[in-house]
């Protein structure tokens, strides 16, 4: 298992950081989806995904370099090394490599459904292996938040009966890639942080789209003369939602595992919708807020255990800090 500071009992303010991290990684994944839009406008997909994690590999590798000790951020073991294959080939290369292509074929709605469905492939990945097993309860819950999704992003049938059927199957590749890879990662067990294997997934999964973009045909000389707003794109895509989000999501894979790390991909929407509501003033129907508060319910469903803890503990802090009546005296 990937190295953490905190330990396998984790204090209540390591379980708060960590559902605070969840949420920001939500905001920082759903926000790319503005950026991304305004990119894709002058750079061919693959070429763009490439760009991305280009300036995410060197943010991140700069980072650590100057912050952390040499010995703390090598690769040393058989485990660190695949581990940095198997993050660059599955999380970085074919997750954005087919996401990019798949998007650029099939419509949003459809997309984000078609994606929606890795937090249901990665129970079965973990369940083959690493021999976990999910409750009736996490399932129902699974496919609870999953139809908060399809109300928030509201598709009509024919998106998904049209001629973007390959790019729809594309973003389907892209969402078991990340399932799978996730759980890859958690079975081969590197041994280095969670951080600095994250820059090196992302520098050898860079070399790897953009060897894709040139198999696909596009031209790497479509950087040449792209405007401002495209390079704000790729820095607005590199920097927050790639570099600091990644390494956010590759820790969140080791400390709660990878089937409950794959549930943002059910918080996304919501942020997304937000942002372009905000940002490219986007439209946010009544449906959106009733599929936010189903995948609320589905999510308390599948978190059913720590949330009675959390109530029980402040239940008793409750109690712990409330007043005592003192007994009448009698004269």
């Amino acid at each position: 298992m990937l190295r953490s500071a905190v330990t396998e009992r984790p204090s209540i303010p390591a379980r708060y950081r960590d559902s605070a991290l969840f949420v920001l990684l939500a905001v920082l994944f759903g926000g790319s989806f503005v950026a991304i839009k305004t990119g894709l406008r002058e750079l061919p997909p693959v070429l763009f995904a490439g760009l991305r994690f280009d300036l995410a590999a060197v943010t991140l590798l700069g980072y650590i370099v100057f912050t952390r000790p040499r010995s703390t951020w090598l690769p040393r073991t058989r485990g660190d090394f695949v581990g940095i294959g198997m993050a660059a080939l599955f999380l970085i290369a074919l997750n954005n490599g087919l996401l990019f292509l798949g998007q650029g074929a099939t419509t949003p709605a459809a997309a984000s459904v078609m994606y929606g469905l890795n937090p249901i492939l990665a129970p079965v990945f973990a369940w083959w292996l690493l021999g976990d097993r999910l409750s009736w309860l996490g399932a129902l819950g699974i496919g609870v938040a999953l139809s908060g999704v399809i109300l928030i992003v509201q598709p009509s049938p024919s998106t998904f009966t049209d001629a973007s059927a390959i790019g729809q199957l594309l973003v389907l590749g892209a969402a078991a890639a990340v399932a799978l890879g996730s759980v890859l990662l958690q079975r081969v067990g590197p041994q280095m942080d969670s951080t600095p294997l994250t820059a090196w997934a992302m520098a050898v999964g860079a070399v790897l789209l953009h060897v894709a973009s040139l198999l696909v045909g596009e031209p790497p000389t479509a950087v040449i003369g792209i405007g401002p707003e495209t390079i704000a794109s790729i820095v607005a895509v590199g920097i927050p939602s790639t570099a600091v989000a990644y390494a956010i999501y590759f820790g969140l894979i080791n400390r709660i595992g990878p089937v409950r790390a794959n549930l943002v991909a059910y918080v996304v929407p919501i942020f997304a919708a937000l942002m372009g509501w905000v940002l490219l003033g986007s439209s946010v129907s009544l449906w959106t807020l009733v599929g936010f508060l189903v995948v609320v319910a589905g999510f308390a469903l599948i978190e059913r255990v720590t949330i009675r803890m959390e109530l029980r503990r402040l239940y008793r802090r409750f109690e712990d800090t409330s007043p005592k009546q003192t007994p009448p005296c009698d004269d």
